[in-house]
This record gives C-alpha cells, sequence and structure tokens, in this order.
C-alpha cells in the first residue's frame, strides 16, 4: 500500500473510533455492564442471566426507575447477597451505564417506583 494511502487509512480508522467512543455513552455503558455485571446477569436486550437468581438488566424497569439506579451506581450498589460485589462508578459512567440500561429496556414506563438500594 503506498504510504498516502495507508495514512488516509489510518487517519479515517483513528477518527471513526474517536467518533464511536465520544459520540455512543451507550456502547461504553454495554462495555462497563458486559465487563463488571455478565458475570451474573443478562446484559443483553435477550438471553438469560448466567445466575437464575439474577435479574435481566432489559427487565430493571419492572422493578425500579431506571434514573433512580444512578445513585446505587455512583455510591455503591450494595445487595443482600454476598455473592455480588459492590461497585462504584464515575459520573461519566453512570451515565453511561444509564443510558445503555435505558435503551434495552422490554418496557419503556417504569412499573415500580421504589428506590433502587442494590440490585
Amino acid at each position: 500500500m503506498k504510504p498516502v494511502a495507508l495514512a488516509a487509512v489510518l487517519i479515517l480508522a483513528t477518527g471513526l473510533a474517536a467518533a464511536a467512543s465520544a459520540g455512543a455513552p451507550e456502547s461504553r455503558g454495554h462495555v462497563l455492564v458486559q465487563r463488571y455485571c455478565a458475570g451474573c446477569h443478562a446484559v443483553n436486550p435477550t438471553g438469560k442471566s448466567p445466575n437464575p437468581a439474577a435479574p435481566p438488566f432489559r427487565n430493571l424497569n419492572e422493578r425500579y426507575k431506571i434514573d433512580d439506579l444512578g445513585e446505587a451506581l455512583a455510591e455503591g450498589i450494595l445487595t443482600g447477597h454476598p455473592a455480588m460485589p459492590e461497585f462504584r462508578f464515575p459520573p461519566e459512567d453512570v451515565d453511561a451505564v444509564l443510558r445503555y440500561l435505558k435503551s434495552i429496556q422490554s418496557r419503556q414506563e417504569a412499573a415500580a417506583a421504589t428506590p433502587a438500594p442494590g440490585l
């Protein structure tokens, strides 16, 4: 490949990668929940949770308002079972996770307005 063509390909690839990471908080949110939560929870729009007791993330709005989960994500999610570790996310990651969760909900409205002390 000629040096000019190679440089053009590299510039295009770099620009696309930067645009994808800057313009897609939902994608970043998906990466985060895949990394930290998918060991137990179904984190995609379909599929079963690896741990049957862990609710699929696409159904969280049946238990909580998704926006109400932000505080728990920022301050630490505490649960009643010892297998789930405590997580704390910085504000930009909280926003990305919330955007991703909203994008995969099976229903648009939250069925419960209960604050989320933990998942």
